[in-house]
């Protein structure tokens, strides 16, 4: 702990320890995740570490302390008896509950932030029965149908009653869980934050040989709506030939997007990039003019919060394109930092697209509108300190419910996690042969 000196009498004052919520995210990381890593990075008044299944992406993602949680060792009769006689959970018959609750009680953590609404869905047993409280975060497509999951949406009600609050990313999340049975007065928007020096405001002019770039950049799947884009630029490209858009991003969905651009005459003219690191990806928001993102509701209602690429580009000052949809209304504001238009409709972005190029003004304008109006709403630190005020009011509100009184856990027969953290570990459970810029990674055995 810091010490602190009173000058006037020479008294010295010890600094409390700062409290420790554990980041609970099954894999540790996925490139469309980033949002999750600038959130434990940046925690000001909480330790944390993160609990993970699987480390992924190690070279974008390092951070400082890992708890990597293995598959539970595999013993039958227990596992029968637990399953058949004694009826508990899978979390439970598995050995999940007892690695969790002896590593959380070594950590001493005193708050679990569950990202994602199915993971807390799967913890369900574990969160009614530990003794101190979790928050879970909803991000979009935890709000959607999940066919692989039984009875999700009853096991979501159960969810919202055990814990003392709910994340949402966005109003629009907020409204869809409370559509799913989520307790208004647990609810709380806990918005992406841009840090935005990294994202620096950047003066563009009009091209005066209609050489206009669009981009959009996002994970190539459906809800994206990248052949909304590229409807809509076949349209526009017609009338502006020299035009260019650039698609950044990866998905199941590129060989038929591809095909769709062959189809539409426009393959030489839309350039799919792929997944671009963050340098790479700030050096295209800086070469376009304007920036696409048509979302739209698939049918299992799978949604945005707000797509983070949205922030980062309207920080740089990009005017957006983009549909009313999820929660992108709250970032974009029409008329202003950019136009929006209903979902699939690709002949109205189209139109749109057409009308921020004809009034070269009007797009500067909107673009030094966007950049203010993140800086305003979404910057990093800000969105952190409320998140830290969540937790606060979590474990607040978890004092004065019997649930969370300290209780003994359970006696559990199982091995306990343990400090040991090797190289050929960490690869393996990467699926690689590197262990990954961490400094320090613990292993359960």
């Amino acid at each position: 702990m810091d010490n602190i000196r009173d000058l006037k009498d020479n008294r010295v004052f010890r600094s409390m320890p700062k409290r420790v919520v554990a980041s609970y995210c099954t894999t540790f990381l996925k490139p469309e995740m980033l949002h999750i890593y600038r959130q434990v990075r940046s925690l000001h008044e909480y330790e944390t570490f993160v609990m993970t299944k699987a480390l992924q992406n190690l070279e974008l993602f390092p951070f400082r302390d890992v708890e990597l949680i293995p598959k539970p060792r595999s013993n039958p009769l227990r596992h029968g008896w637990l399953k058949w006689v004694k009826q508990k959970p899978a979390i439970v018959y598995r050995g999940e509950y007892q690695m969790l609750s002896k590593l959380l009680e070594r950590r001493g953590a005193d708050l679990m932030h569950i990202y994602f609404g199915h993971t807390g869905v799967h913890l369900l047993p574990f969160i009614e029965r530990w003794h101190k409280p979790c928050v879970v975060s909803f991000h979009g497509a935890d709000v959607a149908e999940k066919k692989d999951i039984r009875d999700y949406g009853p096991k979501l009600k159960s969810l919202f009653d055990a814990v003392p609050l709910v994340l949402a990313r966005s109003k629009s999340l907020a409204e869809r869980l409370l559509t799913l049975g989520c307790p208004p007065e647990r609810l709380r928007i806990n918005r992406t934050g841009v840090p935005l020096h990294e994202f620096p405001f950047i003066r563009r002019d009009a091209p005066t040989d209609g050489r206009w770039r669009f981009m959009q950049a996002c994970r190539l799947i459906p809800k994206k709506g990248v052949a909304t884009s590229l409807c809509a630029f076949a349209i526009f490209q017609k009338e502006f030939p020299n035009a260019e858009l650039i698609i950044a991003g990866k998905g199941p969905l590129q060989a038929h997007l591809e095909e769709l651009a062959e189809e539409l005459g426009i393959v030489r003219k839309v350039h799919f990039r792929g997944f671009l690191p963050q340098p790479e990806l700030l050096e295209l928001y800086g070469s376009c003019h304007a920036f696409l993102h048509p979302s739209e509701t698939p049918p299992d209602q799978n949604q945005e919060g707000i797509p983070n690429s949205i922030l980062e580009a309207m920080a740089t000052g990009l005017p957006v394109l983009a549909t009313r949809h999820g929660g992108i209304p709250e970032a974009v504001e029409e008329g202003r930092s950019g136009w929006l238009v209903e979902e699939r409709d690709f002949e109205a972005l189209a139109t749109a697209m057409k009308n921020l190029v004809r009034a070269p003004f009007a797009f500067r304008e909107m673009g030094a509108l966007a950049s203010e109006s993140v800086a305003a709403n979404f910057e990093q630190r800000e969105q952190i300190r409320q998140l830290e005020a969540h937790y606060d009011e979590a474990i607040a509100l978890a004092a004065t419910e019997d649930r969370f009184a300290p209780a003994k856990i359970e006696p559990i027969h199982d091995r306990v996690p343990e400090r040991v953290g090797t190289k050929g570990e960490m690869a393996a459970r990467n699926g690689s042969g590197e262990s990954g810029d961490l400094r320090r990674v613990t292993v359960a055995k």
